[in-house]
């Protein structure tokens, strides 16, 4: 992974922050205007989780990454404005986690991106 050409978003960052054991590196790639969009079995697509702004990103980011469990970057694909990118989670008491995301980019920054996500129950 790496940088895509014509692209200042930097893929071997967005590893690192996902698989770090907190959340400050994943947030540098952030907008401070960017919106996440969350769809998963308790946000439908009628009706999805949006947060909003770089300080609720980081709330919801600190929330995650203060769970005793792994996260790792299945793969990323990163062309001019876009990216996408699959990630795999694993609570300590085994539960996992997938999601996909699809990033829309600005000046190497994320600014808007859409989370699909499904976990064991």
């Amino acid at each position: 992974m790496g940088t895509a050409r014509g692209s200042a978003f930097d893929a071997e960052m967005l590893r690192r922050g996902i698989e770090s054991h907190t959340s400050q590196t994943l947030l540098s790639l952030y907008a401070d205007d960017a919106e996440i969009r969350v769809v998963d079995h308790n946000s439908r697509p009628s009706h999805p989780t949006l947060v909003r702004g770089r300080d609720r990103i980081a709330e919801m980011l600190d929330d995650v990454y203060s769970r005793d469990m792994t996260h790792r970057l299945e793969d990323c694909v990163v062309q001019d404005d876009r990216a996408a990118f699959s990630e795999s989670c694993v609570y300590a008491d085994g539960v996992q986690v997938f999601s996909e995301s699809m990033i829309t980019l600005r000046d190497g920054k994320i600014v808007e991106q859409t989370i699909i996500q499904a976990w064991d129950e």
